[in-house]
């Protein structure tokens, strides 16, 4: 192989732009021509694609965001896309393709692999959702945007004598709202991946006013509901001012952590070895610190677990 693409895809995540430039330098390191593909798969398919040489990634590994820019794309769920897209590989002689991002993109690969593309997926999205690896890029970075946030709403919720709702991404899964609960002393935290018990929120919550508490701080996954919703079922249940906090799209941004970068680095190099292997349809990740990859079409019929274990720690910790 002497000709691989990488493109980035879905929503950004702090990272991202250190596994580009581990899969352009590894690449030109085995002497192979590496090609940015701007956009995602829209760009794939208009053909926004450009080489890359050492100085096209450099002073990238502390940056947020992606060079690469990202888009999602309903056309290329369609044959009619996807030829598009194939067309676009042959125009540059492109031989294989690195995939950044999460299960959608994913889906993408394994759709151009089914068609004799082989495609690598490197897990990047901050909600740490995807099967077959302990993080995601991205995952650490927004776990410490969330906790320097909650750190400086304690801060006010201690002075004002209130209850704070902080509502935090992570779409369906529950890692980012249970990782920040845990690392914050959350008095209570609501995933997806548990039943939503009401009643031992409040019940939490008298408790603690009774013996002189004077704030508390809950933290709500967005898969489980609106926190302004669950803020004013609060505010009703315990007549305790309630104050909530969406933090939103900042947790994507910042400077990814020196986890993230090593992590991207990693996971960046891992996929184009697999290229270099002649190995297709795989997806990189990360198990007990060991580089693993597993079938990609296995991520895609599996369903990410929460740690049931940290989820009971942070009850026993929180009475």
């Amino acid at each position: 192989m002497k000709k691989i693409g990488v493109l980035t895809s879905g929503g950004d995540a702090p990272g991202m732009n250190a596994a580009v430039r581990a899969v352009v330098r590894k690449s030109i390191f085995h002497d192979m021509e590496v090609f940015g593909i701007y956009n995602g798969y829209q760009g794939l398919m208009e053909g926004n694609i450009k080489k890359m040489e050492l100085g096209s990634v450099g002073d990238i590994i502390q940056r947020g965001g992606t060079i690469l820019y990202s888009a999602r794309s309903e056309e290329f769920k369609t044959e009619e896309g996807q030829q598009a897209a194939i067309k676009q590989l042959k125009k540059f002689g492109i031989e294989g393709l690195i995939v950044i991002g999460g299960d959608g993109s994913f889906r993408g690969a394994e759709k151009l692999t089914k068609k004799g593309y082989p495609c690598i997926g490197v897990p990047g999205t901050i909600d740490n959702d995807i099967p077959g690896t302990d993080f995601t890029i991205g995952f650490d970075t927004a776990l410490n945007t969330i906790i320097d946030a909650i750190d400086k709403i304690r801060d006010t919720a201690t002075s004002h004598e209130r209850t704070y709702v902080v509502e935090v991404m992570g779409r369906n899964a529950g890692d980012l709202a249970l990782w920040a609960g845990l690392a914050d002393g959350a008095e209570s935290i609501l995933i997806p991946e548990k039943p939503d018990d009401f009643k031992s929120v409040v019940d939490k919550l008298v408790r603690g006013q009774e013996r002189g508490k004077k704030h508390s701080i809950i933290i709500l996954a967005e898969g489980v509901g609106s926190g302004f919703d669950y803020g004013h079922r609060i505010e009703e249940a315990t007549k305790m001012e309630t104050r909530v906090t969406i933090l939103g799209h900042i947790q994507r941004g910042g400077s990814p952590t020196g986890f993230d970068r090593v992590l991207a680095s990693r996971l960046g190099a891992k996929a184009v070895d697999l290229l270099l292997e002649g190995k297709a349809g795989r997806v990189v990740g990360i198990q007990k610190n060991e580089l693993v990859d597993h079938d990609i079409v296995e991520i895609l019929t599996h369903s990410h677990e929460i740690n049931m274990d940290m989820y009971r720690l942070s009850n026993e910790l929180s009475i």
